[in-house]
């Protein structure tokens, strides 16, 4: 639902992965942002109408995604077609932060699209530290990229958790995603992505970049 940049966008990603497509708007120009070779559906209505969401197919849906610019259309949306229809994988886009963490608790998955934007300026910024990469439904445990100090390179993963209480989920290293075993070490330029409580997530991030304590 919403064929605005990101919809469009989206939508065609999806296609060009072998997926069917249905994309609702409730103003028909919007499907101008659809390359012209695009084929699937271009339907025009809400998309929280039940009417306009079985033109779409949504009773044969897989997933839905609702990236339209209004918060409570895509969270109508969202809830009409989980509760409704039964579609399990359903993904709201949110404005508002503080909106999209209470609805995360009520089990839709959102992307805040302010705190995602934030989180990245401020990386490039302040390039120490943590960004979140995905919330539980419950918002208590987090995945999130933590940089860590150069004083932590050769030191083995298990150490790594060992001090934080955090689990290593898996590196980046050159590109590529390595899930570390017992014997994995931390090498130079490696990308740290760690699973944690979300409460916990000031602390791990402040024992990750600085020296290991043994170190310090």
């Amino acid at each position: 639902m919403g064929c605005g940049r990101v919809g469009a966008t989206l939508a065609q990603s999806l296609e060009g992965r072998g997926h069917s497509v249905a994309v609702i708007d409730q103003s028909s120009d919007a499907f101008r942002r659809l390359d012209a070779a695009f084929n699937g559906k271009r339907v025009t209505g809400l998309g929280f109408d039940r009417g306009t969401l079985v033109q779409a197919g949504v009773e044969d849906a897989y997933a839905f995604a609702a990236v339209s610019d209004g918060d409570n259309s895509n969270i109508l949306a969202a809830r009409v077609v989980r509760e409704t229809y039964g579609v399990t994988n359903v993904v709201a886009r949110i404005y508002d932060p503080h909106r999209a963490e209470i609805y995360q608790r009520l089990g839709i998955p959102t992307v805040a699209t302010v705190r995602w934007t934030a989180d990245q300026v401020l990386r490039r910024m302040l390039p120490m530290g943590a960004t979140d990469e995905y919330r539980d439904a419950s918002g208590q445990i987090s995945m999130a990229q933590v940089d860590v100090h150069p004083g932590w390179v050769g030191m083995p993963v298990a150490q790594l958790e060992s001090v934080t209480g955090a689990r290593v989920a898996y590196l980046t290293r050159y590109g590529d995603g390595v899930l570390p075993g017992p014997a994995t070490v931390l090498q130079e330029n490696d990308v740290v992505h760690v699973l944690v409580r979300s409460t916990d997530l000031p602390r791990v991030e402040r024992v990750l970049t600085h020296l290991p304590p043994e170190v310090s």
